[in-house]
């Protein structure tokens, strides 16, 4: 049994159109431009040291020495061996970034709207409305890619998971194993948790189901091949798996050992992220709204207001010039919600949203119940700190949940589940023609919601908003309260404009129904219709923040630092040494030399701590025991200069004494008085080192010397001579997993002292200490994901041919 041509040409069509849209919007890459993401330029200089090697070796190092004195590289951008499903991934990324994100997200949910047997036309429809969804948007332009490549792959994993649940079990077991897999590819877990609440709120509305329609062994058989496709997905993404697991456990992500703060106070203990921190980007509730009127809370923190504004005659009068005026107010302070932070508002759609709101009238069944339960539960957990009961429920009950942090990016579930009810209204409105007395009717019950929401927000908005944000203080102490009236006169028209935009939209979408069930329209020009009112209204407010303004030449991003005269000057240095910059971006120092900087929302808990406690605030003695060579600063007159720190501890050194504290309190407090050019302490248990095997205090003899003679990020090679038995610090960064220590070619152990350095005992005599960074987790997940992608191609090509077989004796 073949395929008809005339069945697959409209789909082929269909994809051609998602690239033709894809690159339309992101068009300055057909010229070579790349778009500026600021997050990905601090990913490059934190991964240029790995880069730089492997292109010299041609080997991989999963240990750096550029970012945070040092750290593995496993969240970094690392590549493992036989990680075939990431080659899948990129074959499907292959249109410029990042307009292969866009088609992602385009294809990810068509296929989604098929398998809910969607007409073709509509579930187009739904793709645009998807993709153009603004949160997604903006994500690109800042640089959020592994949460966009997440958020990307949802849809699919939702689509195997339907296939299965509909009792296409092979095909459905299939492609849940290579989408969850893709998933797991983009790196990005807090995406992939959220999306785990979806499909459990999905799971139990079809467990309802299955036991009303008595159904229920279907529904386990279902739920077994499901969790048989999940871990087939994990093994092929073994690797990344087990070393984020590991890596996890000391990342800032998992629970300190500290119980105080550096005042001395009580420190709240928790087994991952302070809750303060979690809860810093926290959804307002009036906030809510801009998911249907974009600017209703100003926008963005910098919103480009004109030069007809009051902001801009506000900025003259204060003596600015035109150009610093017009410079102003092109990132005017507009945004007036409860985040320190808004680069744009999470914005649906007018339409989307009246095409949602007409859904819960029209669309019955688990379907419609799932999807909103999706998008409720989203938007509730979103409110983090302003709904306190019920984060502080999840933060302190519900695993992993206290690992993430910015809970309004919980809103994606909601990004997606809105415009798959949107369209099943568009579905049900062409369904079931005699019905039209309650499709108008529900016509009518949407409009007065939609539309007097917005229409009561303009009668209104005086007395239900009041239009201060949470930073007006500063601007009304540096400015002057003249200026803030100006400010917030401008947040009410940009509000007003807005909120009318949306009701017009309403209105249209309104009419547009009313027309077709009128008969005044057939059902192609309803779909032509509310595709353009669609892409007018999602690409006209994406477009105001991720533009052709954004691109650069593409030399800029892919060389975005250059050296200085005194990175040059630095660079004359060749031993081996670290740089702490206190004038440049977090990344740039990384670029260039091994830095105490770096740009990562999990570096390393231990040396997270004993930055905040010390190297932030410049302590000398801290930044002399990381062998801290030179520091970047700046003179009176603002000139940056390379200060030359002498007194540096060197890269190891032979200690008189060896104390044991009790707790890791007691060791991060005695770093800032400690001698550590003589002394050395340490705290146990420790997984690889007996205690007893340690002496208190070690002869230290003048002609006594431990030097380095060869450095690559994963190894180090020392020779030590000393008359006596002795025990050496070496200026970098511990780590308890992957790091071999050999003495003379023998595997030894070696210790974690000075809270976060490594030390050893080493007998009288001329010896040779190497430190190889050769972990066992790539080992072992290579392994099981060479078998696992293996065990997937034979399974799919018995899929393929047992379904082909079925197709033919049908």
């Amino acid at each position: 049994m073949t395929i008809s041509p005339k069945k697959i040409l409209p789909h082929i069509l269909i994809l051609v159109g998602f690239i033709v849209v894809a690159l339309a919007y992101f068009n300055p890459v057909l010229g070579g431009k790349e778009i500026y993401q600021n997050d990905i330029v601090q990913f490059i200089g934190m991964s240029k040291q790995q880069k730089d090697f492997k292109e010299k070796t041609g080997e991989e190092t999963y240990w750096t020495n550029s970012a945070f004195s040092g750290m593995p590289t496993y969240q970094l951008g690392a590549k493992y061996p036989h990680n075939y499903i990431k080659k899948l991934d990129l074959a499907l990324r292959f249109l410029p970034r990042p307009a292969d994100y866009l088609f992602l997200y385009f294809v990810s949910f068509y296929i989604l709207l098929l398998v809910l047997k969607v007409d073709f036309k509509l579930a187009a429809l739904g793709a645009l409305a998807f993709g153009f969804s603004t949160y997604l948007i903006i994500i690109l332009g800042v640089g959020h890619n592994s949460k966009a490549h997440a958020i990307a792959y949802m849809p699919l994993v939702l689509s195997g998971i339907l296939l299965v649940f509909q009792k296409r079990y092979i095909l459905g077991f299939l492609l849940t194993a290579i989408s969850m897999g893709l998933e797991l590819v983009a790196n990005h877990f807090q995406m992939t948790y959220y999306l785990m609440f979806l499909v459990i709120i999905l799971g139990i509305t079809y467990f309802i189901d299955a036991f009303k329609k008595k159904i229920l062994p279907h529904y386990f058989k279902s739920i077994g091949v499901l969790v048989l496709a999940v871990i087939l997905s994990i093994a092929l993404n073994a690797t990344n798996i087990l070393a984020t697991k590991e890596y996890v456990k000391e990342s800032k992500r998992s629970k300190s050992e500290l119980t105080i703060n550096e005042d001395g106070s009580p420190k709240e203990v928790t087994s991952g992220l302070d809750r303060d921190y979690i809860t810093q980007f926290s959804y307002g509730i009036t906030e809510t709204f801009n998911l249907f009127i974009p600017r209703i809370m100003g926008g963005g923190n910098g919103e480009d207001v004109g030069k007809e504004s009051a902001t801009y005659e506000a900025v003259r009068k204060l003596g600015a010039s035109t150009t610093d005026a017009r410079d102003f107010a092109k990132s005017a302070p507009m945004y007036w919600g409860d985040q320190p932070i808004v680069e744009a508002p999470a914005y649906v759609g007018a339409v989307v949203l009246f095409l949602f709101v007409l859904a819960l009238f029209l669309v019955k069944g688990r379907l419609k119940w799932w999807l909103l339960g999706g998008t409720v539960f989203s938007l509730l957990l979103s409110y983090g700190k302003n709904l306190g009961f019920l984060t502080d429920f999840f933060i302190d009950y519900v695993p992993l949940y206290n690992k993430f942090r910015a809970v309004s990016s919980i809103q994606v579930i909601l990004e997606l589940c809105i415009p798959v009810l949107a369209m099943f209204g568009l579905v049900r409105l062409f369904n079931n023609l005699e019905k039209k007395e309650d499709k108008l009717k529900a016509l009518k019950y949407t409009t007065i919601i939609t539309g007097g929401i917005a229409l009561i927000f303009l009668l209104f908005k005086s007395s239900l908003f009041d239009f201060v944000g949470v930073n007006d203080g500063y601007y009304r102490q540096n400015y002057g309260q003249d200026f803030m009236d100006a400010i917030k006169e401008d947040r009410k028209t940009i509000f007003t404009q807005d909120t009318t935009r949306t009701l017009i939209l309403v209105l249209l979408s309104a009419g547009t129904i009313f027309m077709f069930l009128k008969e005044k329209l057939e059902e192609k020009w309803v779909i032509t219709i509310f595709c353009a009112l669609i892409l007018f209204d999602l690409v006209g407010v994406d477009r105001r923040y991720v533009n052709n303004d954004d691109f650069v030449p593409g030399l800029v991003m892919s060389k975005p630092f250059q050296a200085n005269a005194v990175d040059k000057e630095i660079l004359k240095d060749t031993t081996h040494f670290r740089v702490f910059d206190l004038v440049s971006g977090p990344s740039k120092p990384s670029y260039f030399h091994n830095s105490l900087n770096g740009y990562n929302a999990a570096e390393l808990r231990r040396y997270s701590e004993v930055f905040d406690w010390y190297i932030s605030k410049n302590n000398i003695n801290v930044l002399n025991m990381l062998n801290t060579k030179y520091i970047i600063a700046q003179d009176e007159k603002g000139n940056m200069f390379p200060y030359q720190n002498d007194e540096a501890n060197g890269n190891a050194w032979f200690v008189e004494s060896l104390k044991r504290v009790d707790s890791a309190n007691e060791e991060i407090k005695l770093l800032d008085s400690l001698d550590n050019k003589r002394k050395a302490i340490y705290t146990v248990p420790q997984s690889n080192v007996k205690d007893k095997s340690l002496n208190d205090n070690f002869m230290l003899d003048t002609l006594s010397s431990i030097k380095l003679i060869e450095v690559k990020p994963n190894y180090l090679n020392y020779q030590s001579n000393n008359s006596n038995d002795g025990f050496a610090v070496f200026s970098e960064i511990y780590y308890p997993k992957g790091w071999i220590t050999l003495l003379d070619g023998e595997e030894v152990a070696h210790l974690r002292v000075n809270y976060i350095l490594r030390g050893m005992k080493i007998p009288a005599g001329k010896h040779t200490i190497e430190f190889k960074f050769d972990p066992d987790v790539v080992k072992t997940g290579s392994k099981i994901s060479l078998a696992s992608s293996i065990l997937l191609g034979v399974l799919l090509l018995g899929g393929l041919f047992y379904d082909f077989k079925k197709q033919k004796s049908a």
